[in-house]
């Protein structure tokens, strides 16, 4: 057992030992071979584009109809698990919600544990986070694992061992500062975002030493430029100068240090431009009637230099945000023909229900197109100014405090939220796990105080009008702005989607199953209803020969805050917990990661 243990090490690591003498640098240079290796899994999307789509082909349409499962594992938690594992050889990393317990399985020895850490975090953190106690996963580089921890402590762990190598704390749950999102290391750097826009946290990314840990540079979302880190003339949205602190010049007095736009969702880079792109999310508080103006740089997507942080361009999808539409979601990067001309695109399905498709180089505005034909907030994005086209009747601004506006769509949970898409090269479409919930929003007058719910708004969610279903599978035309076609499902699709070389594409349901359908026509070929919901992301690997497909399973995250948290007012839940209350009838709260084989 110590041999093939050491000799599972051994395979997996050689590499890791050899970047850890060669410093930072070097690592990177190693991440850009290894996420073009489809035998494994080394980001939490994937690659640095976000496209989550592998190269591997063994599992494909004719074949999928046969998959069975290999082997499961419990991580011993319940509430929601999102994310999913990494793979490293002969080595897979899962991790789990609070209290976010890391585990290295031996993938040569029927997933038996070599190491496991779990942290002691002081439980007061629970109740600051927004969404139920989720973590989105973790990150590899220069032999070492990375956690960012629920109270925001960033953790390097040695991958062979498991050993804390250091540590860093990037916030503060006393104020809201928690974290949720999966961190990314890029050349000698590990980035981290901040979540707590529901308590008037200020959202920054930061960029810590890979080496050490020691702080390399912070950016807020909002604040002067010495804090935005935006060059006034030389930061551009949609082409012009952004101006002197124009974090600051569209808020009312000082509210823009409570202002919000939290960055818990994802992270992409590009090693050509070396820029990373991410969203920021709400301003803060939920009543837009108290906070008048843009809210810059709320609800933005950056492009930021990943050595300085300094912000090439940025693009604020939603001024004034009036309906929680956090633009948080993945950024995916690819190289298409877009109106007739080769374009490095980036794609990205924001919360508001409008697929943006933008040239990553510059920020230029190519498309933006409702992907849910439910979309009702707003009748179109004006191409010069980049602005959506407000509906009076839907706008909780122009309604007023204490009056409810009803039947917007989307819902807050918004057309699609963090559960992250995938981009196939083989059919050139996006595949995107959607909502199909619309809802009412009554804003109140709220104080702020530290640490405490800086929300005013009441909601309550429901399926979209004519609608049974409160969810929707799609296959996106990034190029054209257009729904390709679309998979209904009862509940919303809250798992991160898979595309394959086998023209197989994967996501998972809340109610438990694992589906596969076809890439090309969307027709179902295989599903398996593991023990519990899936809001999980699906990845895939290749060990000994054979492809093996991963999900880890849990319900919860927003969608599922209900039954996670025990909560059964309809409004409860910032308004999810009417609208899946029926989800209890078809599963149950859990931990699994199920894993897939096809028969020998």
């Amino acid at each position: 057992m110590v041999k093939a243990k050491r000799k599972v090490l051994a395979i997996c690591f050689t590499a890791s030992a050899m970047l850890s003498a060669a410093g930072g640098v070097t690592a990177n240079s190693e991440l850009l071979k290894m996420q073009n290796n489809p035998n494994d899994w080394v980001m939490p999307n994937g690659n640095y584009a976000s496209t989550r789509y592998s190269e591997l082909d063994q599992i494909n349409t004719s074949n999928v109809k046969d998959l069975r499962v290999a082997w499961t594992f419990s991580t011993g938690v319940l509430r929601g698990h999102e994310g999913g594992p990494l793979v490293l050889g002969d080595v897979m990393y899962i991790h789990s919600p609070f209290p976010n317990k890391v585990f290295a399985l031996d993938l040569s020895n029927d997933g038996r544990i070599i190491w496991k850490y779990e942290p002691r975090q002081d439980t007061s953190v629970i109740p600051v986070m927004c969404c139920d106690t989720v973590n989105r996963g973790l990150a590899y580089g220069d032999g070492k694992i990375i956690l960012s921890q629920a109270d925001t402590t960033l953790v390097a762990l040695d991958a062979k061992t498991g050993k804390k190598i250091w540590s860093v704390v990037n916030g503060d749950p006393s104020k809201g500062e928690t974290s949720t999102a999966a961190p990314m290391v890029v050349k000698d750097k590990v980035f981290i975002g901040i979540s707590g826009g529901e308590f008037g946290v200020r959202g920054s990314m930061t960029a810590y030493n890979l080496k050490d840990g020691k702080l390399a540079w912070r950016a807020y979302s909002m604040g002067p430029d010495s804090d935005t880190l935006l060059d006034p003339q030389k930061t551009t949205h949609l082409g012009k100068p952004v101006g002197k602190d124009s974090g600051i010049n569209t808020w009312k007095g000082d509210q823009w240090k409570i202002g919000g736009g939290a960055t818990w969702g994802w992270y992409s880079y590009d090693p050509d431009l070396n820029l990373m792109y991410y969203g920021s999310g709400n301003p803060s508080t939920w009543n837009p009637v108290q906070r008048p103006g843009d809210n810059r740089w709320s609800m933005t997507i950056f492009a930021r230099d990943v050595d300085t942080g300094i912000a090439k361009w940025v693009y604020q999808m939603t001024p004034h945000d009036e309906w929680d539409y956090d633009g948080i979601n993945e950024m995916i990067l690819v190289d298409k023909e877009i109106k007739g001309k080769m374009r490095k695109a980036l794609v990205h399905f924001d919360r508001n229900g409008f697929g943006y498709t933008m040239d990553r180089a510059n920020g230029e505005l190519l498309v933006a197109e409702k992907f849910d034909p439910a979309v009702n907030w707003a009748t179109h994005i004006d191409m010069d100014t980049g602005r959506p086209q407000v509906v009076a009747k839907y706008s909780t601004h122009q309604n007023g405090e204490d009056v409810n506006s009803t039947g917007i769509c989307p819902a807050a949970l918004g057309t699609k939220d963090q559960q992250p898409a995938s981009y196939s090269p083989r059919t050139k479409l996006f595949y995107v796990p959607t909502n199909h919930v619309c809802m009412d929003y009554e804003p109140f007058q709220v104080s702020y105080t530290a640490g405490q719910p800086y929300v005013g708004a009441t909601l309550s969610m429901y399926p979209a009008p004519g609608s049974d279903h409160l969810g929707n599978f799609i296959a996106w035309d990034a190029d054209k702005g257009k729904i390709v076609w679309s998979n209904p499902e009862p509940f919303s699709v809250w798992s991160g989607a898979l595309s394959t070389a086998g023209d197989v594409v994967f996501y998972g349901t809340l109610e438990g199953y694992l589906k596969a359908v076809d890439a090309k026509s969307g027709k179902e070929l295989y599903k398996f209803k593991t023990p519990s919901g899936i809001i999980g992301n699906v990845n895939t690997y290749m060990h000994n020969g054979k492809q093996y497909i991963a999900v880890l399973s849990g319900l919860g995250g927003w969608a599922g805050i209900g039954m996670a948290a025990g909560l059964t007012d309809p409004t409860a839940g910032l308004g999810a917990v009417g609208a899946y209350a029926s989800l209890s009838d078809y599963t149950q709260l859990g931990g699994t990661l199920t894993v897939f084989e096809l028969p020998n």
